[in-house]
């Protein structure tokens, strides 16, 4: 059956990857359905406690990963070890990344406005990997010829060019041109050569005495959070369910 996929689905060797995309985002679809519905106080789902503490499904989940992980490097890449090893792991994404704002934060914040990001990340990570179904390679490897490919300089030229795309995308406060950038450089080339953030780290220090480049940062920005956050807003908040205003954290005091 493996095989046949493979043959005729897949590209040899990728069926792993493709069980545990598929795994990991029906992870987070149910678990997300299962949290809504504990939310809204219908179903007989409920949340899980042990002696008066809440164990969250990142717990499982984490155990779920190292599992899944270490039989997936001890399995190989084929037969239904390797089959089975990437449906654990990509479960055990799921369960995780459904909750990276609680371990990003180190606090509850499931269902409060920093609570998007753990929907940020998985629907990064789905794309990311979908992507690499597709045939796409890091830092643009995929775009080179056979003869390029065997030139080692030539390769390695490539990936520090593309790299440093990336690192100069993401110092411009633009991290999901650079993460997508490693992937497909033209879009951190694109976010290289644009104006920084106002509040990134590239701004603060290359902007510091450039009034005019500061000014033309904050109205690009403003701009571009007023045509584009509201519409991601709107779908993260189909995806995830939305936030409780009341329980939004507090800016942390300096």
């Amino acid at each position: 059956m493996g095989m046949w996929w493979e043959r005729n689905i897949v590209e040899p060797g990728k069926l792993p990857l493709l069980l545990a995309l598929t795994a990991f985002v029906l992870t987070f679809l149910i678990t997300r359905l299962i949290t809504r519905l504990i939310r809204a106080g219908r179903g007989p789902f409920g949340n899980i406690r042990a002696g008066g503490l809440h164990i969250h499904h990142v717990v499982p989940g984490v155990v779920l990963t190292i599992v899944g992980g270490f039989c997936a490097v001890a399995g190989g890449q084929r037969g239904f070890g390797s089959a089975l090893a990437a449906v654990v792991f990509g479960v055990g994404a799921g369960l995780v990344l459904d909750e990276f704002a609680l371990i990003l934060h180190l606090d509850d914040v499931y269902w409060s406005e920093e609570g998007r990001k753990s929907v940020e990340a998985v629907v990064l990570t789905a794309s990311l990997v979908g992507l690499l179904l597709l045939g796409y390679s890091p830092f643009g490897v995929d775009g080179l010829d056979q003869q390029d490919l065997q030139s080692r300089g030539t390769v390695i030229a490539t990936i520090a060019v593309n790299f440093l795309f990336s690192l100069i995308c993401l110092a411009k406060g633009k991290a999901r041109l650079a993460v997508f950038g490693v992937v497909i450089p033209f879009l951190a080339w694109f976010g290289a050569v644009r104006l920084a953030r106002p509040t990134s780290l590239w701004a603060r220090r290359l902007y510091g005495r450039r009034p005019r480049a500061r000014a033309r940062a904050r109205l690009r920005a403003y701009h571009h959070d007023r045509r584009w956050l509201g519409p991601s807003r709107r779908i993260q908040d189909w995806i995830g369910g939305t936030p409780d205003p009341e329980l939004t954290r507090a800016p942390a005091r300096r």
